[in-house]
Formats: structure tokens, C-alpha cells, sequence
């Protein structure tokens, strides 16, 4: 990787070995961009990176995400995003530049995923956002900007593959739009009974498959499993062969962090956020016909089993924090028990899209159609409500566990995150760009995924990095 010594160090590199308190006592002292907030130093809104990026850009300084990259020379490497860079963290480390952290960054950000980072506390993933707000910030330490190493930690995000950003040890799905849940209940069971007795008393949610979690780039085989023989009369049995009714499911996902409580004591709201990491943009394919033959009586299982996709930049909910909002909802009735009432029951105003791509086909080109618009606040239970009720059992969480959101439905029909909702169990097609039409996803189709949180209003813009997958055809 071709790191100097820290015999090379200039005298700006080494001023990043001061410690935390000494940067924040410096900072108070002079007329820095940055911002002391509590214990924390955070760049302010109007603030920009002297790495140069468009205004559309996902990553500027305020948002610092975490992901994992390779690289022609090596890796896979922990990073953060900057501009139009992922940022090298185990060479910022090895330079010197992490010094000051709580923590031995050049031990933890050499590890393949961010699990051993994950692990840490909350005060940790502080620290490290703070000090590289400092690095990359206009005005801030200038270490890095006036290095030989600069062109060796920075890496263009155009010649990088990034992996998933941890070793997913548990996989949970939820079930916790209102809309969505709303919507496929009147499909399947009529207006009267759209929602089931229980959904407005917890976060209902299953047991996913952590092994097939995949990250953004990933193809999709189309699975095969069993299908109802006949649609309307199930006492037929079924048959065998591909999914006809491939569909995607839009979701945020969270990753758990922290050191949770071990086996066997529960997690509390007011110990919530210390164990959130960050979320990403998560696509749970679903084989809508796979799903209805075999969901009775103990739920989904190779419906959704054969692919999730998440987004590869984990946003931290302190670069979140500016965008929080009311859920749609904004308030929970009937109250929940006492273990799920949330003091700031609240969401983030993320707004959320999906891109269907065709494929090129003889004459006519590839397209791209905007198929849903919808929003994160959209979400009944919110992220720590599902988190704590989780654990409420006394089950052990683990750095580096997922937890999907559900799929993530407005009141509107184009806001629906689902093709189920937005052809209507199939009844209606979706219009494409250039004549096409929709009901179910076709093979060698991509679906793209983003979230976007501000970019008006004199707020930045934060994103997450496109969500994305092409399903390709079944094994034969």
C-alpha cells in the first residue's frame, strides 16, 4: 500500500497524534469550521470538504459513512466516503492520522469487515467521525490534504469494489409500515381484517437468512420452488419450476452495534441508540408465488431466503440526526406497552426511490423508470422499537446483526415499495418509459434502489450509495 513511515511524518502529519482532548481543547481556541456539540466535533451544515464534489454527490463531510472496499492493489479495507473517494481507513491508521482515537485503529480498520469497529461503543464511532470531520473539512487539519500520501488513501470509488461491510451473523425482517401492512391484508383477507389483532401492539418480524445478504452489484438468480398448482384451489397441490412473480421489497436496514447485554437480559429503549450503528438501503426480493404456497402456517422461508441486497455505505445516526422527523403516523394508537413507548417515537425524513431497468432488447434500448417514491418516515414501528422489542426476550444481539425494516409504503399508490402493491396483486400494470409494461420483475431486469436524506432547504445531501441487483434467469 505504500505507506511511509512515520519517520516521514511533516510536521502537520504529526499534529494528529494529539489526543481527543487536546484536538477539542485546539478547536475551542480557534476559529475552526467544525463544531463542538456535547463531546463531539461535527462539521456544520454549511460547511465543505476540500475534496472537491457536485452538489448530488451521497458523501459529503457530513456524512462519513463506513463500508469495506477493494482494490487492483489488495483489500478488502475498512473506509469511510468523501466526494467521489472511499477513503483507505487501515492507511489513514498506519499513517499516524487515527492517533488520537480510543481505540487501535490500525488493529481494527486492517480487519476485513467492520464487525471489530461495530463492536465498539458509541463513543468510538464519535471519536472516529470526529477526527475525520477534522482531516476532511475546508479549514480543518490540513495533514492529509498536504501529504504524499493523499493519492494513496484516497481511491477513486470508480476503481474500487465494495463488499459488505460485515459479517452478518443474524438476519431479522419486520414487518412495520402501516401502509404496506394495510395494503396486503385487504388483497388477501379484505378490507374488514386488513390488519391482523396483533400489529398494532408490536413490531412483528421473522428470521431471515443472514448467508444470501448480498451487497449492491450482486446478481439475483431467479429461485425455483414449489408453486400452487391451481391459484384458486390450493387442495390441488403443487408443481414445480421457477417463479413467475419475482418481486422486490424497498426496506432500510439497521446494523446492531455496540456491546449488548448478554443472553438472557433485555434490551431497553433508553439503551437503544447506543447499540445502532448505522442503516443502510436494503432490497428483500421476494417470489410472491413461492410465498403464498408455503406461508401456512409458520410464515415465509425460500420466498425470501434466495437474495437480500443492501446498499454498501453504513450512515451513522449522528449524520442522520439533522433529518429527524415525525413518522407519518405521529402518534401510536393504541399506546404500546411500556417497553416499547419511545420518548422521541420519531423516523428520518429519507426519501426513498426505485428504478426499474430494462434490458436492451433487439431494437428497442434499455430503460429506466421510477417505479415508487416513498419515505422512511412511513414507518409505524420505528428502528428502535424494533430493536428492543427484539431483545425483549432476553435474546443476545450481536455486532454486525441486521435487522430490516419492512417494506416501506406511503398512502399513495406511487409511493408503494412493493410490486405486489403497485400492480395490485398483479391486476394492473405498471407503465414504463419507452411503452413497456410491468406486473412482476422479468429476467435481466435490475431494480435500483436509493435514499437520499436533504439536499434543500441549506441541508446537505446524505446518501447511502445505490441499492441495486439484476435478476438473472433460473438454473435449469
Amino acid at each position: 500500500w505504500n505507506l511511509y513511515s512515520k519517520s516521514k511524518f511533516s510536521p502537520s502529519m504529526m499534529r494528529a497524534t494529539m489526543s481527543s482532548m487536546a484536538i477539542a481543547k485546539r478547536l475551542r481556541s480557534c476559529s475552526s469550521p467544525l463544531r463542538l456539540a456535547g463531546s463531539r466535533l461535527v462539521a456544520t451544515a454549511s460547511q465543505r470538504s476540500w475534496v472537491e464534489h457536485g452538489p448530488d454527490c451521497d458523501f459529503p463531510v457530513q456524512n462519513l459513512p463506513f463500508g469495506v472496499f477493494a482494490c487492483s492493489q489488495g483489500g478488502p479495507r475498512c473506509a469511510t466516503a468523501i466526494g467521489n473517494y472511499a477513503v483507505d481507513l487501515a492507511a489513514l491508521a498506519e499513517a499516524g492520522l487515527l492517533a488520537g482515537l480510543p481505540f487501535d485503529a490500525s488493529e481494527t480498520f486492517k480487519q476485513a469487515t467492520l464487525n471489530a469497529f461495530m463492536g465498539m461503543s458509541r463513543t468510538s464511532w464519535r471519536a472516529t467521525r470526529a477526527r475525520l470531520s477534522e482531516l476532511f473539512v475546508e479549514g480543518g487539519d490540513d495533514s492529509l490534504r498536504t501529504s504524499e500520501l493523499r493519492k494513496s488513501i484516497l481511491r477513486p470509488l470508480a476503481e474500487v469494489e465494495m463488499q459488505l461491510p460485515a459479517a452478518i451473523g443474524d438476519y431479522t425482517d419486520f414487518y412495520s409500515s402501516r401502509e404496506h401492512a394495510t395494503n396486503v391484508g385487504i388483497m388477501f383477507r379484505g378490507k374488514d381484517n386488513a390488519l391482523q389483532p396483533n400489529w398494532l401492539h408490536l413490531p412483528v418480524g421473522y428470521h431471515g437468512r443472514a448467508s444470501s445478504v448480498v451487497v449492491s452489484g450482486t446478481p439475483i438468480v431467479r429461485p425455483c420452488g414449489q408453486l400452487q398448482a391451481d391459484n384458486d384451489d390450493p387442495m390441488k397441490g403443487s408443481v414445480f419450476g421457477p417463479s413467475k412473480l419475482l418481486d422486490f421489497e424497498l426496506e432500510v436496514g439497521l446494523f446492531v452495534g455496540g456491546k449488548p447485554p448478554p443472553m438472557g437480559r433485555r434490551l431497553t429503549m433508553e439503551e437503544a441508540e447506543e447499540h445502532m450503528f448505522g442503516l443502510v438501503v436494503m432490497n428483500d426480493w421476494s417470489a410472491r408465488d413461492i410465498q403464498k404456497w408455503e406461508y401456512v402456517p409458520l410464515g415465509p422461508f425460500g420466498a425470501k431466503n434466495f437474495g437480500t441486497t443492501i446498499s454498501p455505505w453504513v450512515v451513522s445516526l449522528d449524520a442522520l440526526e439533522p433529518y429527524r422527523c415525525a413518522t407519518s403516523a405521529g402518534k401510536q394508537d393504541p399506546e404500546p406497552l411500556p417497553y416499547l413507548q419511545d420518548p422521541n417515537y420519531s423516523s428520518y425524513d429519507m426519501k426513498l426511490e426505485v428504478d426499474l431497468v430494462t434490458p436492451q432488447e433487439g431494437d428497442a434500448p434499455s430503460t429506466t423508470t421510477t417505479i415508487s417514491k416513498s419515505n422512511f418516515r412511513h414507518l409505524y414501528w420505528s428502528v428502535r422499537q424494533q430493536l428492543v422489542h427484539h431483545a425483549v426476550t432476553g435474546c443476545n444481539m450481536r455486532p454486525g446483526d441486521l435487522l430490516g425494516s419492512g417494506t416501506i409504503s406511503g398512502q399513495d399508490p406511487g409511493s408503494y415499495g412493493s410490486m405486489l402493491e403497485l400492480s395490485w396483486r398483479g391486476r394492473d400494470e405498471i407503465p414504463l418509459n419507452g411503452g413497456g409494461v410491468r406486473k412482476f420483475i422479468k429476467d435481466h431486469d435490475s431494480i435500483v434502489m436509493r435514499g437520499i436524506c436533504g439536499g434543500s432547504d441549506g441541508l446537505p445531501r446524505i446518501g447511502f450509495g445505490s441499492c441495486a441487483g439484476q435478476v438473472l434467469p433460473a438454473q435449469a
